[in-house]
């Protein structure tokens, strides 16, 4: 499928066929894609948790309001991100670049971040973001559907997770065959008002 028509047919699916399962291949497929998704100072903070197990996902649809989609569509993926990324052993980030472009880098990485938790906060909430949409857009091109979720209780989802300490959940996305069509788009604001020139 063409990009272009990945990014105009995506729809957030809600009812999924509970039947269709992901291959291996399939899986890796669409996550190794995620990979490719852009992070700032190449850091890639996220973490995709995939959940497998019947009885966690049932958990986690009960602190979701009891969306169905989160049990039912094939694949459940947490799209969570390491804040202490930047910190840890950064120079892996780099590992293929030339020495200049390393020693210019890593003491940037630090004095980017250093004290600044918003700063490292909105950063992974936007690396996330990025690879939540390949995701979905992958899903797409491979013949699947998908549904973003941040409907549910953070606090809650990780707990059941075992979430660690210096990790936080930016929101999660379900992947699967859909069961039903989704309603018609409810409406898109005008080109015009969305998209300024230079200034506001």
């Amino acid at each position: 499928m063409h990009v272009f028509e990945a990014i105009r047919t995506r729809r957030a699916i809600k009812k999924f066929d509970p039947n269709y399962v992901m291959s291996e291949e399939e899986i890796k497929q669409l996550l190794s894609l995620a990979l490719e998704a852009p992070t700032a100072f190449n850091i890639q903070h996220w973490r995709f948790l995939l959940v497998r197990n019947p009885e966690i996902r049932k958990q986690i649809r009960a602190a979701a309001w009891d969306q169905e989609q989160v049990t039912d569509a094939s694949l459940l993926i947490l799209l969570c991100a390491k804040l202490s990324a930047w910190e840890d052993r950064p120079e892996r980030y780099w590992a293929n670049a030339t020495q200049e472009a390393r020693d210019f880098i890593l003491p940037a990485i630090h004095n980017y971040y250093y004290g600044k938790q918003q700063v490292i906060r909105d950063e992974v909430m936007r690396s996330c973001g990025l690879a939540g949409q390949t995701i979905m857009l992958a899903a797409k091109a491979m013949g699947l559907d998908s549904c973003p979720m941040d409907g549910f209780d953070y606090d809650a989802v990780g707990k059941i997770i075992n979430l660690p300490e210096d990790h936080t959940i930016s929101f999660m996305i379900v992947v699967g065959k859909k069961a039903q069509e989704p309603h018609a788009k409810p409406g898109q604001l005008p080109y015009q008002e969305v998209v300024k020139i230079d200034r506001f």
